[in-house]
This record gives structure tokens, C-alpha cells and sequence, in this order.
């Protein structure tokens, strides 16, 4: 070995904490509170061959995103068509780094010494890329074109000089172009980060040592998940389930995965489920690809960095034009409500089977709500885009987390109550954990939350989707189901529309729009429980004495 072992140890941790500089810099430079306080995005390297090296903190989802939009990149212009101080820009969904049209990929080739080394790259949700309906996505569209800009992979940067071009294209489209304008520099700055690290590596160590680590990275990432994977147990597990609907009918759309785990290899076969839809749930290949990815991440050991050598166990079987697997013309703004069912399946497959590494089931949508329209203060337009927080389900030995975001989300954090007042204008009239009917059990789900948005102007419009409507979070060993996702609207004159999905419903000065997300499923029969554990709950609100008395046995003593 030429380089010494502490040497490449330095290396290696050198990479991942790369990954980890980029994202702090897309946090603290990005101009949209999606970005900067929920932290939507991911960011991370790759070699020069679209190999994932190391991928910072960010949006599960995104976990196929990094490396894929490399690929199409290396497959569209080639070895000889990259050249130093490019900066490449796309968002097609049925392509490298597909998810749907508001998730915008940047990639900055990386040389040292006039060779092509490296990418940096970063995949971040933008308020709005245009479309039918302000924040891009809708819950009943039918084909891609309604629902904002298509942007395959191109250069916005050529060779260190903005094409200025593409950018007035982008402009022309978007609604809020100054926000998502300067998310796309954010990107930029967050990947020039990136740049300066691996050259200031490069010409510290030289290229033998960085690429000898760095091909050693992969192979730890491999051996560890094996490792794991060794642990667990072998075999064939099935799972299958309904998502509650396309979002333009009322028919469910059955799911279902066959699991099989030998010694070296994780296959997730998806054969069966059901065909790519006419409403916009539809996901894509790479999306499906993330699912997996994020799920055996969970199974295995999370704490091991996130590489294509710790991915390589994986093996993917779907065939074209699922729900799982849309290709064009499809509609896809709302795929993680799909995607999402990806992940579950295999967990609810497994988690009979690993009952130390997986609960009952969570709330799973991402419950994500757009709402646009004239700042009551400012008079300006707003878009407001976030994820919501809910409950994940009951385990053995412990309750499920309370308030926390679904699988999908990762590292995504609130929008404080004071950015939503102050950015958008409407009043947040409560934010508090609910006690609605679901989740019992010896552990109990835990709990989903209850937010009002109250408006304050006559012209803004909401849209959200709220999946698991219809079917709510299992629950295991004799524990009930969660409760379900809604978004209800309560008009100033008292009258309540509930919903699942929800695309542009006008709202007026003094409607409220209600979203209750779910409770996660519970572990165990309930009369199991605690007297103490159920005295507790009354206490904190989580639970009625109806609830008490229906499912735990009467009010403790």
C-alpha cells in the first residue's frame, strides 16, 4: 500500500465531511423557507463515473437522486462535452435524478489538474416551476405538461459563462422567480464548496491517495451492509397494500413486494403492483430506487455513510409502467405519496422479522400543502410550501415518536409558526398534538398533529395531499391502526369540507384550513398497557376517557 492507513482514513472522513460543508452551505444561502428552515434538499458527490461518494444530510427521498443525475449527464454530453466551469441544470423526472418537476438537480464537474475528477451536485424543492396551479403541484393532473416547466439536463453555465438563455427561460415560467432564482445560486455556491474541498485534497495527497480512498469508501460501505445483511434473517417476505387513490377516481391501486434477503444480496421485487395511473401519484424508476435504498438503510446500519458501495447488496425488479415506474407522459407532482408505499411495503414485509429495527407503521405521506396568495400586510404574492409532522407507530418496548416527519423527509424541519405569520400572512390559530381515534395498543402510535391556518386576505387557494386518507397507518401484534391523514376546510360560516387530496380550493377571510395528520399504528393489545402509561395520556390530552374505557379497560384506578 502506497498511502499509509491513517492517511487514508483522513481521506476518507474527508469526503463525508465534504458532503456535510455542502449542505450547511445550501442551508445558509438559499433565499425559500422550503429550503433554508425545512431543509428540502439533498446534496453530495460522486467520482467521475457517477459513483456516489459521500451524500451530506438531507431529504430521504432524494437517496438515487445524486448519482443518477451524473449518469445522465455523462450519457448526454460524453467525456468530451464536460469541461471545467460548467454548471449542468435539469429536472426531468423520467430521467437521471427523476422525481417530479419542483425538485431541481445542479451538478458541478469537478478537475484537478485538467482532469475530470469528481461531481458536485445538489437536488433542492423550489416554490414553484409553474404549471396549472401555484406551488407545482396538483393532485389531479393528467399528463407531465400541466404541471410546470420540463427542464432535461443542459448547461446553465458553460465553460464559467452563464447562459443567460436558459436562465430567462426558467424566469418566463416561474412564479416566484426571485425565490427560486436564488435557490439556484444557492446551489451553485454550495457546489463551488464542494470544488475548492476536493481540489485542496487532490493537492494535498495527491491523486493515487484520494482515488485509492475513495475507492476504499465503497468497499467499507459494502462490507459493513454486508455485515448487517448477514444478521438478518433469510427467506422470502411478502407484503401488499392499497394507496387510496390516482386522485382523479376513487379507485384504490393495489401494491404489493416480494422481499428476498440471502447472504450478500437484497432483492425487492414489485412485480404485480398496479399500472402507472392517470393521476399525478405516479413515481418514478429512480424514485423507486430510493425507496429501497432508504428502507434497507434502516434495516441495515443507518449510521454507515451513504455511498454506492453500501447500495451495491441491492437489487431492484419492477417492471416498466407501474405506479412504481411511470414513464412519460405521466403525471407525477405528487409521486411521494407513491414512493412512500415502496418503503412501506417492504417494512411492513420485514418488520414481524427485525421487531428491533421496525415498528408499526407510520404516517408515511408527506402531507405536503401549498398555499398561495396576497400577503395581508405586504399585498405581495406568496407561496407557502410544507411538509407536515405526524406520528410513527408503536414498538416493542417503547411508544412510536410523536411529531416527527415522515420516512420521506429525512432531516426536514418545521417552518416555525413566526416564518409562516411574518413570509405569508396568514394566522396560525393552534399547533398541537391531537387525541382523534386510532394507534392503541400495549405501545401506543404516536401522536399526529392538528395545525390551523386561518386566512386573513379573500384570494388564496390551498392544495395538499394527504395520502393514507382511506387506509391509516397498520398496526402489529394485535395493536389498532393509526388514524388518517386530512385536510379539512372550515369556512368562516361553519360549514367543514374534509379531505384527502385537495387541488387550488379558493379561500376566503376567515376560513380556516384545518391539517390533522395521522396517528401511527400500535404494537401489542391495548389492555396490555400500563395504567400508569394510560393515566399519562389522559393527562397530556393524547387520549380520551371514551378511548380509555372503549380500548384499554376502563379509566385507571
Amino acid at each position: 500500500m502506497k498511502t499509509d492507513p491513517y492517511t487514508l482514513e483522513i481521506i476518507k472522513n474527508a469526503l463525508v465531511a465534504i458532503g456535510d460543508e455542502m449542505f450547511l452551505t445550501m442551508a445558509r444561502t438559499s433565499m425559500s423557507p422550503i429550503i433554508y428552515e425545512a431543509l428540502d434538499f439533498s446534496v453530495g458527490i460522486t467520482d467521475a463515473k457517477g459513483e456516489l461518494i459521500a451524500q451530506g444530510q438531507g431529504t430521504t427521498v432524494l437517496l438515487a437522486m445524486i448519482d443518477s443525475f451524473v449518469r445522465d449527464i455523462l450519457e448526454k454530453f460524453g467525456d468530451a462535452g464536460i469541461r471545467e466551469g460548467d454548471v449542468y441544470i435539469g429536472n426531468d423526472p423520467y430521467r437521471g435524478g427523476g422525481t417530479h418537476l419542483s425538485d431541481f438537480g445542479i451538478a458541478t464537474p469537478i478537475f484537478h489538474d485538467g482532469t475530470l475528477v469528481a461531481f458536485a451536485v445538489n437536488k433542492a424543492h423550489w416554490l414553484d416551476v409553474g404549471g396549472a396551479v401555484p406551488g407545482s403541484f396538483s393532485t389531479n393532473a393528467t399528463e407531465i405538461f400541466q404541471e410546470g416547466i420540463q427542464m432535461p439536463i443542459c448547461k446553465i453555465i458553460d465553460a464559467g459563462t452563464l447562459r443567460q438563455d436558459i436562465l430567462d427561460i426558467i424566469i418566463a415560467n416561474i412564479r416566484v422567480p426571485q425565490e427560486s432564482v436564488g435557490d439556484m445560486w444557492a446551489g451553485v455556491a454550495a457546489n463551488g464548496v464542494a470544488e475548492r474541498r476536493v481540489r485542496e485534497l487532490f493537492d494535498k495527497y495527491g491523486h493515487d491517495a484520494v482515488l485509492g480512498a475513495k475507492d476504499e469508501l465503497l468497499d467499507y460501505g459494502e462490507a459493513m451492509v454486508k455485515h448487517e445483511l448477514a444478521g438478518l434473517p433469510k427467506g422470502e417476505f411478502f407484503a401488499e397494500d392499497l394507496i387510496d387513490d390516482d386522485g382523479r377516481s376513487d379507485t384504490p391501486l393495489k401494491v404489493m413486494v416480494k422481499v428476498t434477503i440471502t447472504d450478500d444480496k437484497f432483492i425487492a421485487d414489485f412485480s404485480g403492483s398496479a399500472p402507472q395511473t392517470l393521476g399525478p401519484i405516479n413515481n418514478s424508476r429512480t424514485g423507486l430506487t430510493s425507496a429501497v435504498r432508504l428502507i434497507f438503510k434502516a434495516i441495515t446500519n443507518p449510521q454507515v455513510p451513504a455511498n454506492s458501495g453500501s447500495f451495491r447488496p441491492i437489487e431492484i425488479i419492477c417492471p416498466d409502467k407501474t405506479v412504481f415506474t411511470a414513464e412519460r407522459p405521466a403525471p407525477v407532482s405528487t409521486y411521494w405519496e407513491t414512493l412512500m408505499y415502496g418503503v412501506d411495503l417492504i417494512w411492513r414485509a420485514l418488520a414481524p422479522h427485525v421487531p428491533d429495527r421496525l415498528g408499526a407503521g407510520h404516517m408515511l405521506s408527506v402531507c405536503s400543502v401549498v398555499f398561495a396568495g396576497t400577503h395581508a400586510d405586504s399585498g405581495k404574492n406568496t407561496i407557502l410550501v410544507q411538509p407536515l409532522v405526524g406520528g410513527w407507530g408503536g414498538g416493542t418496548g417503547k411508544d412510536g415518536e410523536s411529531g416527527q416527519f415522515a420516512a420521506a423527509d429525512g432531516e426536514t424541519y418545521n417552518v416555525p409558526i413566526e416564518i409562516t405569520e411574518a413570509r405569508y400572512g396568514v394566522h396560525v390559530d393552534q399547533y398541537a398534538f391531537h387525541n382523534e381515534d386510532g394507534g392503541h395498543g400495549e405501545f401506543r402510535g404516536g401522536k399526529g398533529v392538528v395545525l390551523d391556518y386561518r386566512m386573513r386576505t379573500d384570494d388564496f387557494t390551498v392544495t395538499g395531499s394527504f395520502g393514507r386518507f382511506k387506509y391509516p397507518a397498520w398496526g402489529m401484534a394485535g395493536g389498532r391502526d393509526g388514524s388518517p391523514n386530512h385536510l379539512d376546510i372550515i369556512r368562516a360560516d361553519g360549514t367543514r369540507e374534509v379531505h384527502g387530496k385537495v387541488t387550488g380550493a379558493k379561500l376566503a377571510k376567515g376560513d380556516v384550513v384545518r391539517m390533522v395528520t395521522a396517528t401511527g399504528g400500535g404494537w401489542g393489545d391495548p389492555k396490555a398497557r400500563p395504567k400508569a402509561a394510560i393515566a399519562e395520556d389522559l393527562r397530556n390530552g393524547f387520549l380520551t376517557k371514551e378511548q380509555a374505557e372503549r380500548y384499554y379497560g376502563g379509566l385507571p384506578g
